[in-house]
């Protein structure tokens, strides 16, 4: 439990267990990862326009009119947003068993592994935004009952508050996953006790992952504009294929760190019952 993390080693087993499983865990991501965000990107609601009405609401905008703007953009396709939500939730919990399970489940066992561990892993998230957001509004809220200068300083204290649980609570998908934990309080606390003494080291990783994309999605954003002098379809349809490739990739690599972290922290160890692939 007080092992120290290795980034090094975090990074280098997460490319290897790529590596090792690069046919099944293509197969996996092209469906659950690149095939949903293609698909966003054509049919939902246009989020530069969306973004462009934000701001046109000015820099103070009423709540009734943000809450009008929401309602208006998801009104028609929440549910498209629910089930694209859903089927990546099922690809990440099945990538996960398929990268780490000695068993060596098949694509389909594992992907059925991950729609029964679907509930579970819902129930965790909802448990987890909870845990993020309510301490840190009833910091502010304090912040605020007595004077303002405290409520904007509550602010920043509630926003580390809020990625420090994030870290904290990080590798709950890979003890779902991974150990066939499911009950979800057991596995947030489990979460927890494992990434102890690890939270600036795994803040570290994190952030270096999430520049990466970013600087990444920037420099492709220039390259896929230039196909929009080739027409409006053809601009959308080659972002919308380039941005799905680039999601595919983050999530993929995203997943075998948090279970290269998981195995180095946990030891290597599972506890998944051996029934769940029978």
């Amino acid at each position: 439990m007080g092992e120290k993390l290795d980034l090094e080693r975090a990074w280098n087993e997460a490319t290897s267990l790529l590596s090792a499983n690069r046919d099944v865990v293509l197969i996996v991501a092209a469906v659950f990862f690149f095939l949903p965000n293609v698909i966003s990107a054509l049919v939902l609601p246009s989020q530069d326009a969306f973004v462009m009405q934000m701001q046109a609401l000015g820099d103070q905008p009423d709540p009734q009119e943000v809450m009008a703007l929401f309602a208006d953009h998801f009104a028609g396709s929440w549910w498209i947003y629910l089930i694209i939500t859903l089927v990546q939730a099922v690809g990440m919990l099945g990538l996960l068993a398929l990268l780490t399970d000695k068993s060596r489940p098949t694509v389909g066992e594992a992907l059925t592994f991950g729609g029964k561990a679907l509930i579970p892993y819902i129930i965790a998230q909802i448990l987890l935004g909870l845990a993020m957001v309510v301490p840190s509004i009833l910091l502010i809220a304090l912040g605020a009952a007595i004077n303002a200068a405290l409520a904007v300083i509550m602010v920043f204290v509630g926003i580390a508050l809020m990625v420090y649980i994030w870290v904290k609570l990080s590798l709950t998908s890979p003890v779902i996953a991974i150990e066939g934990i499911m009950n979800p309080i057991n596995a947030l606390t489990r979460s927890w006790r494992l990434t102890k003494g690890n939270s600036l080291r795994l803040f570290a990783l994190y952030v270096l992952l999430i520049v990466a994309v970013v600087v990444l999605s920037l420099v492709a954003g220039l390259i896929f504009a230039l196909f929009a002098v080739l027409g409006e379809t053809i601009g959308l349809l080659v972002t919308a294929i380039g941005g799905g490739l680039i999601s595919m990739v983050y999530t993929t690599i995203m997943l075998a760190v948090l279970a290269a972290v998981h195995r180095q922290l946990s030891g290597g160890s599972t506890a998944r019952a051996r029934e769940t692939f029978e």
